[in-house]
């Protein structure tokens, strides 16, 4: 199976062995070159959609959910999105340009309007999920074309929150 993280463009296969109930990471591949895997302990704790992760000795809690062939990570207050390519997975249905809700909340505030040019890094959305406060950035420099949500409206783990444009 191979997978990839948003955040980079390429794909990555892992071979993972299980011991006792904890899964460690034996051998990674980026676009079929060997590279070192991270030492990593995955385990899950007893409730649903958290898992325990060991990253070299340093202990983690981790929220996870699985949205068609995407894994979102929440992971030390970052969002971490896990798209599995594996024969007969799901087409990607995402709205190009658009910013998706890391996790089902409630936007608290919107920060821009239809038509505004805005910043690489600037807050567009916050939206609280879980507890916590989750600012959506523009991941680039551009114009919003469009505004999905209004503050109080709940939304849905991977609803489009806001499209920009060029």
């Amino acid at each position: 199976m191979e997978w990839s993280i948003a955040e980079g463009t390429g794909r990555y296969t892992a071979s993972v062995s299980d011991s006792e109930g904890f899964l460690s990471i034996s051998s990674l591949n980026l676009n079929g070159i060997a590279v070192n895997p991270p030492d990593v302990s995955i385990s899950r704790v007893n409730q649903h959609g958290r898992l325990r992760v060991e990253i070299d000795g340093a202990l983690h809690l981790a929220h996870v959910a699985k949205l068609g062939d995407d894994w979102w990570i929440h992971l030390d207050g970052r969002i971490h999105v896990v798209r599995m390519h594996e024969p007969g997975s799901a087409e990607d249905e995402s709205v190009e340009g658009g910013l998706s809700a890391p996790m089902p909340g409630t936007i608290l505030e919107v920060l821009v309007k239809q038509g505004q040019r805005v910043r690489e890094g600037q807050t567009l959305v916050v939206m609280e999920a879980m507890k916590m406060e989750h600012r959506i950035q523009a991941p680039t420099a551009g114009e919003i074309t469009k505004l999905h949500y209004s503050v109080g409206d709940r939304v849905e783990m991977g609803a489009t929150l806001v499209e920009i444009g060029d």
